[in-house]
């Protein structure tokens, strides 16, 4: 991550687990601004829903903001299973993301799932649609979604020819069993 990136996302981290309802005024503040009328707002372009009570902070944003649609994706199946999916916000879409630890709570056949591939090729070749013309695709286009990898190296590095599904896939069979 960038020196100046990882000390804004470490600085708004800090903020929102140090002042969780300072933080929470200044969202309904920002939204609340007329130029928000309309606007279609990702949450995370880096990070998660970290702990169920920031979650339910979000979800309260979201249902007090009806004029601004939110979508997000996640990796955190367990949470959005329990805290969002039973009764999502009609302005909001979600998107699994696969390459976590819970990728096989995923359901292909009923969620919206993204992965992410080391090319467009790639993408097509796996059978999902690409959304390059716009983020938003992920969450009102078709699914399952794919999105090409950034540019950063070590991750290229990392994920060689495959997903990041596949490669968390690889990973899990590497793990000893919870059952044992």
């Amino acid at each position: 991550m960038f020196p100046a990136a990882k000390t804004a996302h470490l600085r708004n981290l800090l903020y929102v687990l140090e002042d969780p309802s300072g933080w929470e005024n200044a969202m309904m503040a920002e939204l609340a601004r007329p130029v928000m009328e309309g606007k279609k707002v990702r949450l995370h372009d880096a990070g998660d829903f970290f702990s169920d009570s920031y979650t339910t902070l979000w979800l309260r944003i979201i249902r007090a903001n009806p004029h601004v649609y939110f979508y997000a994706y996640t990796k955190e199946v367990d949470r959005y299973r329990r805290l969002i999916e039973p009764d999502p916000p009609e302005n909001s879409g979600w998107v699994l993301s696969l390459g976590g630890r819970e990728d096989e709570l995923i359901n292909f056949r009923r969620d919206r799932v993204a992965d992410v591939f080391p090319t467009e090729a790639d993408i097509l070749a796996a059978g999902y649609h690409p959304q390059t013309e716009s983020d938003l695709l992920a969450v009102l286009g078709p699914t399952p979604v794919g999105m090409t990898i950034n540019n950063h190296p070590h991750l290229r590095r990392k994920l060689g020819l495959r997903s990041f599904g596949s490669l968390q896939a690889e990973l899990s069979a590497r793990r000893p069993s919870r059952q044992q």
